[in-house]
């Protein structure tokens, strides 16, 4: 069963079916108690009111034992000898003894026998004493008059003026309890189908209603799928619900794929005008120097092919960063590291001077060689555009390292101080120069450092250049953010 609506109606109708069909057995328990236990108290009224005139000294033949057919009555003593019915009970069951009829028994005294103790007063009859015990009741059948019925049996106990312990057994019929519980029975019987098809029906019709809108999406998305138009987006309905919800959370994911799929698509429209220009220059070096030997310009061939080397190797970093590589966990220290750049960097055209702080701890958790690459990329970046200063400062902050590279130049336009941090983007004097790069060193920079859990801003340095201040967590304490 493949059809959410198909099960949601099976499931709904299981469910109410399994409910009813309980209730329904809880009713017909609790009706059958109450109408037995009302027939038990109609039974208890007969016998108590038998033994009662047993009591007064009414002898068997004496007994008024009303409707035979509604209220049967035996009679037993304490041996369990029958020793008085009602008229034209043939059989009996459920009353201890299945005996109807009387075996020869002392008559009870009437209430006008005399006795021959002087003492007594002649004119108070005698009387006997009916238990005031809860009876006991049981469910029998009797045969009254050739009708054979159930009844509910009452068994009251009395004692006679002459210490005779009889029982009596008086009868209620349970025709109206059967009768009773069988039309509730079939009602049930016939009306539980009838609600569980309306039950069945009505879950189908709103959970269609409520799953329209899911339709619409998955439509929606079919379309999206077969165009690849990501610039598409699904309905969203006007509720509140988890449905709406989704329709939101898939419109926000599309966006965000629209957005990559873009950014892919710039970034391999750039990487190919990148590389165009430095293999076309290295082409024609190579083509003249192939015609004329004594032309061929060699340190430009290398400094093409080391142009082109390092395009290569910071597009193959920018992959492997949107692919979600994860830098390591080793403890780099950050002074030492500084320190190491600095140095290599000795003859070039503006040497950065560096400023480590002694105190503190200036270790970090993450790849050294992606950190290497960060900041390389900033000391290339500051030298670029330094006029005759480059400085370099590590030091501890509030269980931070922080980084400070700064240059003399003229700075970033606060209006550009977010878009330099973009995938080819370089500003217009930085296009100006043969020496510029391609536009990827800061987005790099930007890329590791959030991926090492940290921050890289630029702002304005004293002496008027631009000064690009690095963030790190220190090592042993957990990022404030994952950058990945």
């Amino acid at each position: 069963m493949r059809s959410v609506r198909a099960r949601a109606a099976l499931g709904a109708t299981l469910v109410v079916a399994v409910a009813l069909t309980a209730a329904g057995l809880a009713v017909l328990l609790v009706l059958r108690g109450n109408l037995t236990d009302r027939a038990g108290l109609e039974a208890e009224v007969a016998a108590r009111e038998v033994a009662g005139q047993l009591a007064l000294g009414a002898t068997y033949a004496e007994l008024e034992l009303g409707d035979e057919e509604t209220h049967p009555v035996q009679v037993t003593d304490e041996e369990g000898r029958v020793v008085a019915v009602s008229k034209d009970l043939e059989a009996v069951s459920g009353t201890g003894t299945a005996e109807v009829d009387p075996v020869p028994s002392a008559p009870v005294p009437s209430p006008g026998d005399d006795d021959d103790d002087d003492d007594d007063d002649a004119s108070t009859p005698p009387r006997g004493e009916v238990s005031s015990d809860q009876p006991d009741f049981a469910n029998g059948t009797a045969t009254v008059d050739g009708e054979t019925a159930d009844y509910r049996f009452a068994s009251v106990e009395l004692t006679t003026d002459e210490d005779v312990t009889l029982t009596v057994h008086a009868g209620a019929p349970l025709a109206a309890e059967q009768e009773a519980v069988d039309t509730v029975r079939n009602s049930m019987l016939t009306g539980l189908p009838l609600m569980l098809l309306v039950v069945a029906g009505v879950t189908w019709l709103v959970t269609r209603r409520a799953l329209r809108p899911v339709e619409g999406i998955r439509r929606e998305l079919a379309a999206i799928t077969a165009s690849e138009d990501l610039g598409r987006r699904v309905p969203e309905p006007d509720s509140r619900d988890e449905i709406a919800r989704l329709a939101r959370t898939t419109n926000e994911t599309l966006t965000v794929l629209e957005a990559s799929v873009d950014r892919q698509r710039r970034f391999v429209a750039d990487a190919s005008h990148e590389l165009r220009s430095p293999i076309a220059s290295l082409r024609t070096q190579l083509e003249v120097g192939e015609a004329h030997p004594e032309l061929l310009d060699v340190p430009g061939a290398v400094a093409d092919t080391v142009r082109l080397q390092g395009l290569a190797a910071d597009l193959l970093l920018l992959a492997r960063l949107d692919a979600g590589e994860r830098p390591g966990r080793a403890a780099v220290d950050l002074g030492a590291l500084v320190r190491e750049e600095v140095s290599q960097r000795a003859a070039d055209r503006i040497p950065p001077e560096a400023s480590v702080a002694d105190l503190g701890p200036l270790e970090v958790a993450g790849s050294r060689g992606q950190l290497a690459r960060v900041l390389g990329n900033l000391l290339d970046n500051a030298e670029r555009h330094a006029e005759r200063a480059v400085a370099v400062s590590v030091r501890a902050d509030r269980g931070d390292v922080l980084v400070e590279v700064t240059d003399d130049g003229a700075g970033v336009p606060e209006a550009e101080r977010d878009r330099i941090f973009e995938r080819f983007v370089r500003l217009d004097d930085a296009r100006s120069r043969d020496e510029g790069g391609a536009g990827l060193g800061l987005a790099i920079a930007r890329d590791v450092v959030s991926r090492h859990g940290g921050t890289l801003a630029v702002g304005t340095a004293s002496a008027g250049g631009a000064r690009f201040t690095l963030r790190l967590p220190s090592a042993g304490r957990e990022p404030a953010a994952d950058g990945g």
